[in-house]
């Protein structure tokens, strides 16, 4: 009775780490979405702020109206701070860093998983499972040691993709149209 009671500790704990290291997964893919769209989208508005820029100079150039160097200015102003600001915030390398992150987790969260499958297939002892748990734990260590923080917006957007769109989950349909028919569990 002792040794299955070892083992159900074992399980549960190991299915709470699976719950956390899937949550952290997802989070830093978000994270890594959020500064991969604010990176495009502040490249876009350099390129405008830039084209209006040039085309007050131009016009200044021609003879425009008074107005257009003071408005060229101001927003030739508006870009110098706005790349400075952006010079110090690479965007671009944030977003590389949490999704290199998150694929380090997901190989976690995978190696979690097989080791719940063998644990439920009686295909590994106790002891081993304490041993492939230990050595999870200290690589996982390892990537949060490098990790950057994540933000509120990508948790929340983590828990919508988790629990209402069910990211991580699929049904045997959808994974049986994935897979060669002499794989399925329905192979009509």
């Amino acid at each position: 009775m002792e040794a299955n009671s070892h083992s159900e500790c074992l399980e549960d704990q190991i299915r709470e780490y699976y719950g956390r290291v899937a949550w952290t997964h997802k989070t830093h893919e978000k994270q890594a979405d959020i500064y991969s769209r604010r990176d495009s989208l502040f490249k876009w508005l350099q390129i405008v702020l830039t084209a209006i820029t040039t085309s007050g100079i131009i016009a200044s150039i021609f003879g425009a109206k008074p107005w257009v160097p003071i408005v060229t200015g101001i927003i030739s102003t508006l870009l110098l701070t706005f790349t400075s600001y952006l010079k110090n915030y690479d965007l671009g390398e944030k977003a590389q860093l949490h999704a290199s992150i998150a694929i380090q987790v997901w190989d976690v969260r995978e190696r979690l998983l097989s080791l719940i499958t063998d644990m439920k297939a009686g295909v590994i002892t106790n002891t081993d499972v304490t041993v492939a748990r230990d050595s999870i734990h200290r690589d996982l260590l390892q990537v949060y040691e490098k990790a950057p923080r994540t933000s509120n917006k990508a948790y929340s957007l983590a828990s919508k993709a988790l629990k209402q769109m069910e990211e991580l989950t699929f049904s045997d349909e959808e994974i049986d149209k994935l897979l060669p028919k002499i794989l399925r569990k329905n192979p009509s």
